[in-house]
């Protein structure tokens, strides 16, 4: 009772306060906003950086994955806000709403459309950076770990091994995602045909909701909770923290990678993986890495298929899986590397082979690039007159890359409505499409940009469809965008994509519990205005 009296003294101080400062910058109001509703008091300096600092630019592209989103022509926040506990968080809800200023959040800067740092439209932003909060606490006795949203993949994986060998988190296979934004959007990773997505995996989490409370599973209510699990970054409140399930593994595990160029038969084995890729030992996980490479006559390309796998188990187990259900790829014992859990997930993100698990503690990219990103799902095998109509394409850009992962597994056994990830029961594969380039020319972004959608559209004839499914943690702003964060049809035609059905009930919980619709995006979950009765929740 107490807190809510100081709040509401504060907010009647601000009421006064705000007219008086209609003179200052957004910097300086939301900075004294911000000091009036904190309990810990911070220095300026410390926590909040405006354009004009020298830092400003450097402390921006920390974290940013693509370089095509800091362009000088894309329009930056008018101060970025470096928290250092969660009341700070809650501070910044209620003065983003006192002062009528957005906010974006950024825990790992993954975003592919650069959505938790920048914005398309001119509306003033603030950007909450929560890389300081990234505390991870894990209880083994329990199998349960909490991670604060700014905390890495990578850090929480280190944070496991070090209390466990046998242990694990089934989440992504980049270390430096943010898990905050990860989860948000399901997070897959080299486990989920053995284990489900990380967001599978989730038992509560601490959120500051738009109201500025901050909330756990018990108080945000069971529909919140589904919402937050996949339903996609930004829409219905702020992710301070995850508590996580976690599952065991092996002590030994084995990993290989296995090129094929298409003059080693490249087009028909892949062809072959496509008939056992979701059908294949749960344990074993094969992704398929395609992209140009030099051929053996000079001057012309190939296409290199790399099958990159982890199998949760030894060499002879994983040899007679291999020798039962793929033996076109011809894996030798030679090719196979057996390690512990934590290396493997050094292998899997390309660190080299005598890398040191605290390297997962740098937290660091090994991704930056000007690069534009599409996904699908594949349900049914593309024949091989349809692969070479892919390689056709790959050929004509200058630096693709293609990413295949296998579902199948628990992935099928798990309802399309347990959480808004809906890619279930009847996935084969997710295709992931970049096309990356090096240089801000316009004319460089037009010509990959126009590749992309051109392979797009010649994909269509292969992937879902009614809808066709994409990932939202590929984040596409081609798909559609909330001109004004409120239009439910706007928001149908990328939003029935990303979840199918489970779009609807998001509609529905965000209404609820975000009706004015504070936390908003280009991609947000939409309100719908008339609808405010909690009995529309099902």
């Amino acid at each position: 009772m107490g807190s809510l009296i100081l709040t509401l003294n504060i907010l009647l101080l601000l009421a006064i306060f705000i007219p008086l400062a209609s003179s200052q910058t957004i910097p300086e109001t939301f900075y004294q906003c911000i000091t009036l509703n904190s309990e810990l008091s911070i220095p300026f300096s410390t926590a909040f950086t405006a354009p004009d600092n020298s830092s400003f630019t450097t402390l921006l592209e920390s974290s940013a994955q693509n370089l095509r989103c800091l362009i000088p022509s894309v329009p930056k926040p008018q101060l970025i806000f470096t928290p250092y506990t969660e009341n700070h968080v809650q501070a910044a809800v209620i003065c983003a709403k006192q002062l009528g200023i957005q906010l974006r959040f950024r825990s790992g800067g993954h975003d592919y459309e650069g959505l938790s740092y920048m914005s398309t439209t001119d509306e003033p932003f603030i950007v909450v950076d929560l890389s300081r909060l990234r505390s991870v606490h894990v209880d083994i006795q329990d199998s349960t770990a909490w991670a604060q949203a700014g905390a890495t993949v990578g850090e929480l994986y280190y944070r496991i091994y070090q209390k466990s060998k046998t242990h694990a988190f089934p989440a992504g296979l980049c270390p430096s995602l943010g898990i905050g934004g990860h989860i948000t959007g399901g997070a897959y990773g080299t486990m989920m045909r053995k284990h489900g997505l990380g967001a599978d995996n989730v038992v509560d989490a601490r959120i500051v909701d738009a109201k500025g409370n901050i909330l756990d599973r018990k108080s945000m209510g069971e529909d919140l909770f589904w919402a937050l699990r996949g339903g996609g970054g930004a829409s219905f409140a702020v992710i301070l923290a995850w508590k996580v399930k976690l599952v065991t593994v092996p002590a030994v595990v084995t990993v290989f990678t296995v090129p094929k160029t298409l003059e080693q038969g490249g087009t028909k084995i892949l062809h072959k993986w496509q008939q056992i890729a979701d059908k294949i030992d749960e344990d074993l996980f094969i992704r398929v890495i395609i992209q140009p490479a030099d051929a053996a006559k000079k001057g012309e390309r190939t296409i290199q298929t790399l099958y990159n796998a982890l199998f949760l188990g030894k060499t002879e187990r994983l040899m007679q899986v291999m020798g039962e259900s793929f033996p076109e790829l011809g894996l030798t014992h030679k090719d196979c590397t057996e390690m512990s859990w934590i290396q493997s997930v050094l292998y899997i993100a390309g660190f080299p082979g005598n890398t040191s698990p605290e390297a997962l503690l740098q937290g660091k990219s090994l991704f930056k690039n000007f690069f534009k990103a599409k996904s699908d799902f594949v349900r049914e095998p593309i024949p091989e007159e349809g692969l070479e109509g892919i390689w056709n394409k790959l050929r004509e850009e200058d630096s693709p890359l293609m990413i295949w992962n296998p579902f199948g597994g628990k992935m099928g056994n798990i309802s399309e409505s347990e959480i808004p990830f809906p890619h279930r029961n009847g996935v084969v594969f997710m295709v992931q499409l970049l096309s990356l380039w090096n240089d801000d020319k316009p004319e460089s972004a037009a010509k990959h940009t126009d590749w992309i959608r051109r392979f797009y559209n010649y994909m269509g004839s292969y992937a879902s469809m009614f809808p066709r499914e994409a990932y939202v943690n590929y984040r596409d702003l081609d798909l559609g965008m909330n001109k004004n964060g409120m239009s439910f049809i706007e928001a149908s035609s990328w939003g029935t994509r990303y979840f199918k059905d489970n779009f609807n009930r998001l509609v529905k919980v965000k209404t609820i519990v975000d009706p004015d619709n504070f936390f908003r995006h280009e991609q947000s979950i939409p309100t719908l205005p008339l609808m405010h009765e909690k009995n529309m929740i099902h």
